[in-house]
């Protein structure tokens, strides 16, 4: 298929949504006719059905499903282009696109970018901020999906540059009546003896701590798994379980009741990296965002 008729696609998800073709006219303010033109000129430049008809309406077909996927995918990046354009035409001077890992935005990377935002200079750049892991921000940076990625810098970067940014240092967060709370420190191996609350399997951390583990002959005892470290302090302060999250985290929660211990493992220690597929392909939004980074990483290493 050469040429895709955006309208088409647009229609078409219409119609699946409400799963009727009138209803779908009356919101597209067009006669079910034209849509079931538009549709039968679809499924034969396709050379299959999208759509089967019920008692009830309609039901996209398997290959109907797949197309309605990559239809929303398009349908929100023409979207987003247009809404860029306007902003460019209202005054606005640059828009980055940023990936980073659930640690780099737990911690102190949303004050980065707030306070480069927040510089005069910068009044007319937008950053839109998105999680990933650390590997999805990898390959979206290569497949040039993002301008700049903040992760772990235990993943392969390959061709990619990188930049040291900041560090942090991984504790294990108990309540305060814990048999460990009065510890100075602790190694992990005595941790799991314990049941724990972490991310999930996806993610960086969960595979640290599992590949420490497998080291060691043992295996996390999972309780819970959450979506981001404040969920774990709230199951750690309940007293459900121990988790290994960053200090710093640790530190803005101070007065949640659980105490924080610091790991004695090397692993423990971990630096983050600031990736890009090539400084000198930078728009200048992101370039210049990319310098403030740079600089906030001086004080932390001094």
């Amino acid at each position: 298929m050469r040429d895709l008729d955006l309208k088409t696609l647009r229609l078409l998800v219409t119609v699946c949504d409400l799963q009727n073709i009138k209803a779908a006219a009356e919101q597209e303010h067009i006669e079910p006719s034209a849509i079931s033109k538009r549709i039968a000129q679809l499924e034969a430049a396709l050379g299959t059905e999208v759509l089967v008809r019920t008692r009830r309406g309609v039901q996209p077909t398997p290959a109907g499903l797949a197309v309605v996927e990559h239809a929303r995918t398009l349908l929100f990046t023409v979207e987003r282009l247009a809404s860029d354009v306007s902003a460019y035409g209202g005054g606005l001077k640059g828009h980055v696109r940023l990936l980073a890992s659930a640690s780099a935005i737990a911690e102190s990377l949303l004050d980065d970018v707030a306070a480069f935002m927040g510089q005069e200079a910068n009044q007319a750049i937008r950053v839109d901020i998105e999680e990933r892991t650390s590997r999805e921000v990898v390959r979206a940076i290569r497949e040039g999906s993002a301008s700049i990625g903040v992760c772990w810098d235990n993943v392969g970067f390959d061709d990619l540059e990188i930049i040291g940014y900041r560090s942090d240092e991984l504790a294990l967060v108990v309540p305060r009546a814990h048999p460990l709370a009065a510890r100075r420190t602790v190694g992990f191996v005595e941790t799991l003896a314990f049941d724990q609350v972490g991310l999930g399997p996806t993610t960086a951390m969960h595979g640290m701590l599992q590949r420490a583990a497998s080291r060691a002959g043992e295996t996390v005892r999972y309780r819970v798994l959450v979506s981001n470290f404040d969920a774990a302090l709230r199951v750690v302060a309940a007293g459900l379980a121990v988790s290994v999250i960053p200090a710093q985290i640790c530190a803005s929660h101070a007065r949640a009741p659980v105490a924080a211990v610091p790991l004695t493992d090397p692993w423990a220690r971990r630096q983050f990296a600031v990736c890009f597929r090539r400084r000198d392909s930078l728009q200048p939004a992101a370039a210049r965002l990319l310098a403030f980074l740079e600089q906030q990483v001086r004080p932390a290493l001094a």
